[in-house]
């Protein structure tokens, strides 16, 4: 590394020196929803990745520390909203509160997953496997349903929200 730089074993550093170098990575915001017993339940996260184009496949990581974990884990379908450049007051919502659902409009599908009108990209998904992922867990849907919309993507780096500004 460079003198301005810092290298450190993450097993042994400070937690939050490694969250802090895992944030200089730019990431998208979603808004992952389930139904569940108690009715609907949505969480943001960033922790949203592709898997396979064939067959379609995507995966999300919910913290095994949430209050709204059991949940997730145990859903058999869950919906993916990435959100648009203009939906941080919605991302923050969920981010405080599961039940935000009066923060936006939304119907439910077949399965009773609830479906945020308006996001950049939405994917319905059912659960098609979990992997054991540390202090989180790895779900896997297949998508059986994507929705999109034109508009700029709701970013999240260092700990901060933004927006997505191309080259000239």
């Amino acid at each position: 590394m460079s003198p301005q730089g810092e290298s450190f074993d993450p097993a042994a550093a400070d937690p939050r020196a490694f969250r802090d170098a895992l944030g200089r990575f730019v990431t998208g915001v979603t808004i992952v929803t389930c139904n569940t017993p108690d009715g609907p339940l949505g969480i943001t996260a960033n922790s949203f990745a592709s898997v396979s184009l064939d067959p379609p496949l995507v995966l999300w990581s919910p913290a095994k520390r949430s209050q709204r974990y059991p949940f997730f884990v145990a859903a058999a379908h869950f919906a993916i909203h990435v959100l648009r450049a203009d939906q941080a007051p919605l991302c923050q919502a969920f981010a405080r509160s599961g039940e935000s659902f009066d923060a936006a409009r939304w119907q439910p599908n077949a399965e009773g997953v609830p479906l945020i009108d308006g996001c950049l990209a939405r994917f319905d998904c059912e659960k098609l496997a979990e992997h054991d992922g540390g202090d989180h867990t790895i779900l896997i849907g297949r998508v059986r349903r994507v929705d999109t919309l034109p508009g700029e993507p709701l970013i999240f780096s260092g700990g901060r929200y933004g927006a997505f500004v191309p080259e000239p």
